[in-house]
């Protein structure tokens, strides 16, 4: 078990990087790189937080659970993150207080999901079953009043969850529905200058669920025009578990991708408990996605110590 973000690469592939490097100015890595190309073996152990570092956030629903609410803005910036994020916090904290939170510790929410009934507690949600568009456009309205009371804090994007196929309803028109209210939406979250995401979940977490795949999101993308304002929010943990090929989604994703999570597969653990090569995905993802946020949404050992400077202990 090695400690950090190591893995093995090849001198081709350090030199290919080394060249990225170059191309985006970057001295302190290229240094970093340039001494390890001075060796004479074939291969190097290369710490990635020398050479990459994707640009972290915290997923406080799932990190950091022992403290309460207002108190894991803090808690993450003591891990080494710059960025939060929490998928439902309407219930579970005042606006003003997450915001004052996130100030205090010196971190910036960067995404929050958009309010979907009663999914999480089994049922179909709200986007995409027809007869509840006006809960839906509810829905919209409760996350626009809570970004407003955000203030300065207010992330400037959000998740729209597709929900589970409702009982009697067919696939066509669930993705009918999902694509009318989403054009509704969209207008509504651009004058307020908001991106909205639009996550894929895999079938055995979340039977049922309208979009397991980005071929899925970029269906829908499609049939919306594209819009410029409409992205994929892409977890890998769920990727994953829907057999991707998440080195190549990564490089050749079919819509563009606004927002990406990340936890091991199997058991939806930490980096390092599962199978996925992350030197390999966060060296990607750097590459691909530098200016992407890219949240750790695992479940979290609750005495586990956590500093995203170090890395996660990989195998």
């Amino acid at each position: 078990m090695q400690h950090g973000f190591y893995n093995s690469f090849s001198r081709e592939a350090l030199v290919n990087t080394k060249n990225r490097f170059c191309q985006k100015q970057n001295p302190s890595k290229i240094n970093a790189l340039d001494s390890r190309l001075r060796g004479n073996d074939d291969f190097f152990s290369v710490s990635l937080t020398e050479t990459t570092m994707p640009r972290f956030a915290a997923n406080l629903s799932m990190l950091f659970t022992t403290h309460p609410w207002a108190e894991r803005p803090a808690a993450a910036a003591r891990a080494g993150f710059t960025a939060v994020e929490i998928q439902f916090p309407y219930g579970s904290i005042a606006a003003d207080t997450l915001a004052a939170a996130c100030t205090d510790a010196g971190v910036h929410l960067c995404l929050i999901n958009v309010p979907a009934g009663d999914l999480m507690q089994g049922g179909p949600g709200l986007a995409a079953v027809p007869g509840q568009e006006a809960a839906f456009a509810q829905a919209v309205d409760e996350c626009l009043a809570y970004l407003a009371a955000l203030g300065e804090q207010a992330p400037g994007r959000v998740n729209v969850l597709a929900g589970r196929l409702a009982e009697g309803v067919s696939r066509a028109d669930a993705l009918a529905t999902l694509e009318a209210n989403l054009r509704a939406a969209l207008p509504r979250f651009a004058a307020a200058g908001v991106r909205v995401g639009l996550e894929a979940i895999n079938r055995h977490d979340m039977p049922g669920f309208l979009l397991n795949t980005p071929a899925d999101l970029a269906e829908v993308w499609a049939a919306l025009g594209c819009h410029p304002l409409l992205d994929g929010q892409i977890d890998l943990y769920h990727m994953a578990r829907e057999g991707q090929d998440l080195p190549a989604l990564l490089a050749q994703p079919p819509l563009p991708i606004g927002h990406l999570q990340f936890a091991d597969c199997p058991g939806r653990g930490a980096p390092g408990s599962g199978a996925l090569d992350w030197p390999r995905l966060f060296a990607l993802i750097d590459q691909h996605y530098p200016d992407t946020y890219c949240a750790a949404e695992y479940r979290m050992d609750a005495h586990a110590q956590l500093d995203v400077r170090a890395g996660w202990p990989l195998r």
